[in-house]
């Protein structure tokens, strides 16, 4: 898309580089003093408490832990989440006040980053070179967080340029030599996976588009020869291609809503740098895929703050307000904009201050105004129908939450960041949680190694699916959904696809097909018809935030307090009684240590509900209501 526009002409649609001023620098007080009152305030704040950090020395061994114990929590938030953060802290800080005093250690900051061996971590590095413990400083890996650290360095000497040359030239020249070597350099003359210059049959995820943008940001800000500076953009959006090119036409995020921000949100970072630093020569806004990829989010959200969870992604996230707005401001979307402006209402921007990278921190001041101002709204809408990822959501009424809410999903089960979970389902009441998508644990190494789906969160077993003689979906490109199909009237909604191809041949599945017929303002029923070559036993799976009670034909599901607040939903289970016994499995959570935070309450309840005898064909179904 991008590459076959404009690369041909890419040196004459830049900015040169001592032309390009995409925000104000710390030097232009007026710019930085216009802004409101409270936000500066609340950065300034922040800064002094960022002044009191030590800058300790990660150690060889410390960098080991990850190969030792496959824990990656603790390295990435002392590196990633504390030091960074310092960081950018200090750097805002001294440009909302302009009085010097954040200036030493924001050069403390820079230089302790400039000495660390490997800006990522541990994790990432063994997964782009497998079986190595600790960096190797001659051939740089160019990941995720290590491209984010490069980016923070470049802004803040675009910002303190003149600053930081008052103390000394080195430490510029440091950050330029650092940024080229273990970025710039690397992806001019190397392709690493995430690019997809290497076709492995597999479409890149988001790492594509979040490396992407740091590496324009580096690129155009650090690079000052001309022929240099337009082939690392160039190469950019050739990489970036591979990431928009094979992207679903329906704009769906196959890892879920909790990676849009990351996904199609650093779609829209690269996207606004490279219209920013082309005077918006470079405008790809009016192409229908990047419109649907913008509309993503406020599809599949259920209510505030929970959205549909599949793959990795957390039950509950927080949009990015400025990013999302911005995204809907420039495809011209009233919804999408709406949904960040509520999002700027709950963050509380003006008492809290502005969170996310600099860039977008940086980005975010340019629309503050009108972001705050906007007024937000959760769009809401009754139904969506993502034909290429099948996803699917509905709703009684559009606009509120207040009802019965239903999604699911078809799919394969080699989707990025996938859990084993083809024809799931999850059911909301009133905006609370009925019947859930766990969401996912701590990243260790176990998660993106060959026991992934031994992980409980990630196997069939513990979603909305059957186990059938004994056996849970697999892995994979060739266990998929077949003959997905959604529809929606006036009274209802239906979905249906055979999940047979789900399971391998163990399974003895000749065919399964799923129906979710959602009758708004009554019911939802999951009905199962079935065809096996070997009929030994089945159960039905769902897992439950609620209380629950057994009748004879009843499963009652009682509201329950949640870890974050509020309750979940109050409903029932109606199913066959002379087919089925019902039987239940409790996970209590104080000690899972959920990605994301805990979006349940203090234990989850599997409830099986298992065929007391089980014919070769047949059909079952369960009826959801309040």
């Amino acid at each position: 898309m991008l590459s076959q526009r404009y690369n041909a002409t890419l040196p004459g649609l830049l900015i040169d580089h001592d032309h390009w001023h995409p925000h104000p620098t710390a030097s232009e007080r007026d710019a930085w003093s216009a802004y409101p009152a409270p936000l500066r305030r609340a950065h300034i704040q922040r800064g002094e408490k960022a002044s009191e950090y030590g800058w300790p020395v990660p150690t060889a061994t410390f960098f080991l832990d990850f190969q030792r114990t496959g824990n990656r929590s603790r390295w990435q938030k002392q590196i990633r989440d504390t030091r960074r953060q310092t960081l950018a802290d200090l750097l805002l800080a001294e440009c909302f006040e302009g009085q010097g005093r954040f200036i030493d250690p924001i050069i403390d900051g820079i230089w302790a980053t400039c000495e660390e061996t490997f800006w990522g971590v541990p994790a990432h590095m063994s997964r782009q070179k497998a079986g190595v413990g600790l960096p190797d400083v001659e051939e740089p890996v160019v990941e995720l967080f290590s491209a984010e650290a490069a980016s923070l360095l470049a802004w803040t000497l675009y910002l303190l340029d003149e600053q930081l040359d008052e103390q000394s030239r080195l430490i510029a020249d440091r950050i330029r030599l650092e940024i080229d070597r273990r970025i710039l350099t690397p992806c001019l003359e190397r392709d690493f996976n995430w690019m997809g210059f290497n076709n492995t049959g597999r479409r890149v995820n988001n790492w594509n588009p979040w490396i992407i943008s740091n590496w324009l940001t580096c690129a155009l800000i650090i690079e000052t020869d001309i022929d240099r500076r337009t082939r690392l953009v160039s190469r950019a959006i050739e990489a970036l291609d591979n990431f928009i090119d094979p992207y679903p036409h329906d704009g769906g995020c196959d890892e879920g809503p909790g990676y849009w921000n990351h996904a199609g949100g650093a779609l829209f970072d690269c996207l606004e740098i490279l219209h920013n630093a082309s005077d918006g020569r470079i405008d790809v806004y009016d192409d229908p895929k990047i419109q649907e990829i913008g509309r993503f989010p406020y599809r599949t959200q259920i209510h505030e703050n929970y959205f549909v969870n599949f793959a990795d992604a957390a039950a509950r996230i927080s949009l990015p307000p400025a990013l999302t707005f911005g995204y809907g401001k420039r495809i011209n979307d009233a919804d999408l904009m709406a949904i960040g402006a509520w999002s700027a209402d709950r963050a509380n921007i003006l008492e809290e201050g502005l969170t996310d990278s600099l860039g977008r921190q940086l980005r975010s001041l340019t629309v503050i105004d009108e972001l705050l101002g906007a007024g937000g709204r959760t769009p809401l809408p009754r139904s969506t129908w993502l034909s290429d990822i099948e996803v699917y959501c509905a709703r009684d009424t559009a606009g509120t939450s207040s009802g019965l809410f239903v999604a699911g999903k078809g799919g394969n089960n080699e989707e990025s960041h996938n859990h084993n979970d083809i024809g799931s389902y999850v059911v909301y009441i009133d905006g609370k949680p009925l019947i859930v998508d766990i969401g996912v644990e701590d990243y260790t190494a176990k998660t993106f190694g060959p026991d992934r789906y031994d992980i409980w969160t990630m196997n069939s077993s513990h979603h909305t699916l059957p186990t059938i003689n004994g056996t849970q979906q697999a892995p994979g490109p060739e266990y998929l959904a077949t003959d997905a199909a959604f529809s929606d009237d006036e009274g209802s909604t239906r979905f249906s696809c055979d999940i047979g191809s789900a399971y391998p041949d163990e399974a003895g599945v000749t065919s399964w097909n799923r129906e979710v017929l959602f009758e708004r303002g009554s019911t939802i029923i999951v009905e199962d018809t079935f065809e096996l070559s070997r009929a030994d036993s089945l159960e039905w799976n769902a897992m439950t935030p609620s209380s629950v009670r057994i009748e004879p034909g009843v499963v009652h599901l009682d509201e329950a307090p949640l870890e974050l607040g509020g309750t979940s939903a109050t409903g029932q289970i109606l199913y066959d009684d002379a087919f089925l016994h019902v039987t239940l499995d409790t996970y209590p959570l104080a000690k899972v240590s959920f990605k994301r935070g805990n979006p349940w309450g203090d234990k989850l309840t599997r409830i099986r509900l298992v065929a007391k005898s089980v014919p070769a064909t047949g059909s079952t179904r369960m009826v959801i209501s309040r």
